[in-house]
């Protein structure tokens, strides 16, 4: 029987010269791309989130690396990253033996929320130096994230507005009932239009408590049933003043939104691209933009909007604050294409590779312009005046202003044909009695030009 041979085995030897631990890691291993990274970031910035008195904390630049690498294997739970710092080489070499429990990691995380996006900002700036990127172009897509609320904890704005209004008019009638108890100006004097606070309305509830406190338990019934008919009231006024106060707290969580989640308020309901029951259900979500170049991601932002139309402006806007310039070239899809937004790329210089609605729509082999559609009439820019597709010329009658939801004033052109009665192509070019009118946007359209080009 062949004797075998086994390499020698023992877990407890010791050594005479101990390994320095990074001598098991590879010189391409990404662990040590982080912490190279987060060796060259100024983090003077973390320094004043720490008292000098009381126990030595953790290094801020350890819990960094430690963190950002968990991050990048897609591991971000705090358990984990402390089981990896006590078990893992390669987090045991950047934490250099520390081992923090889950609890510290927690709280630097938590801590350390607004310093991230300057470790964000010097980072790209660090690839820019290193020729990865030129912060000249922009790449700038959108994605809808859905949020862990509950997609029944809604709260509309119409809906608060409308409920607020109605409560009013129900205090404008409540105090006119009580007004001979209360006699003051502001209740009886153009009560109409006195728009109540929660403040004024605790001011009221006190003086009439006050009032009804000093009248004596009357012994006839009348008076009994009207003594029992205020205290009424002042139980109703002081429960509008609660409701009151709570739509108050509504629309100032709302700001300028349409919607939030009373168990996420940062959230916002939008549709989502994911729709299993394909009914249109609203969830509340964030609509995240990102902006990247040359793979590299270099600015980000979270946006309340459902659509990206209205994001487009205000990020470039966060690109601009972030780096201190503007990016020369911006490429984004048919979601960000509207007269405003091609206005802002164009007046600050901007070279805009941007689609508009039904672009891909045009590029197709077998489409072919509706002639009866506005936009489709030829237009003579040097007189003014559009052709209709009986080849009737429509005179301009005016410039009608349209404002977005976002406050931008678009103008549109108004033009009107002479004579519509009679012709044949009547009953394919619009049905409503008397001569056709149309609006063209001539901005948008000479935006829509360049886009094709």
């Amino acid at each position: 029987m062949t004797k075998i041979h086994f390499r020698p085995y023992n877990p407890n030897q010791t050594v005479l010269f101990p390994q320095r631990i990074d001598e098991d890691i590879a010189e391409n291993d990404p662990v040590r791309m982080v912490d190279a990274l987060v060796e060259g970031l100024n983090l003077e910035s973390f320094r004043k989130l720490y008292k000098e008195c009381g126990r030595s904390p953790y290094h801020p630049r350890m819990m960094l690396k430690g963190i950002l690498y968990a991050y990048m294997n897609n591991i971000y739970s705090c358990r984990k990253i402390e089981k990896l710092l006590h078990r893992d080489i390669h987090y045991i070499w950047l934490a250099g033996y520390e081992k923090p429990d889950f609890i510290t990691i927690n709280r630097f995380r938590n801590r350390v929320k607004k310093e991230i996006n300057e470790v964000f900002t010097q980072t790209v700036l660090l690839l820019s130096s290193k020729g990865f990127i030129s912060l000249n172009v922009e790449y700038i897509d959108g994605t809808k994230l859905e949020s862990k609320a509950n997609k029944y904890t809604f709260v509309w704005r119409k809906t608060v507005e409308r409920n607020r209004e109605r409560l009013m008019k129900k205090i404008h009638v409540l105090l006119g009932q009580i007004d001979d108890v209360i006699a003051r100006e502001k209740s009886s004097e153009n009560n109409e239009e006195v728009e109540f606070t929660p403040a004024m309305l605790t001011e009221m509830a006190g003086e009439l408590r006050h009032a009804l406190e000093q009248v004596s338990e009357p012994s006839a019934k009348e008076e009994k049933t009207e003594l029992k008919k205020k205290r009424k009231q002042l139980k109703e006024l002081e429960e509008h003043r609660d409701k009151l106060q709570e739509y108050d707290c509504h629309l100032e969580t709302l700001q300028e939104r349409n919607s939030y989640s009373k168990t996420d308020k940062d959230a916002t309901f939008m549709r989502m691209k994911e729709d299993a029951m394909r009914n249109g259900q609203t969830k509340p979500g964030y609509n995240l933009q990102i902006g990247t170049e040359n793979q590299f991601i270099t600015d980000f932002a979270l946006f309340p909007n459902p659509t990206d139309t209205l994001t487009l402006i205000p990020f470039l806007q966060s690109f601009s604050n972030r780096y201190d310039r503007m990016a020369h070239t911006v490429v984004a899809d048919s979601g960000y294409g509207s007269e405003e937004n091609y206005r802002f790329m164009s007046e600050n210089g901007m070279e805009a590779y941007v689609k508009y609605n039904y672009f891909h729509m045009e590029q197709r082999p077998r489409f072919k312009p509706d002639p009866f559609k506005a936009e489709n009439f030829y237009y003579n820019e040097e007189h003014d005046f559009c052709i209709c597709p009986m080849g009737q010329r429509m005179r301009r009658i005016g410039t009608r202003n349209v404002k977005t939801a976002s406050g931008y004033v678009s103008e549109n052109a108004r033009y009107r044909a002479v004579r519509c009665e009679g012709c044949p192509l009547r009953c394919r070019c619009f049905k409503v009695k008397g001569n056709r009118t149309i609006e063209v946007n001539h901005r948008l359209r000479q935006y829509k030009r360049r886009a094709k080009e």
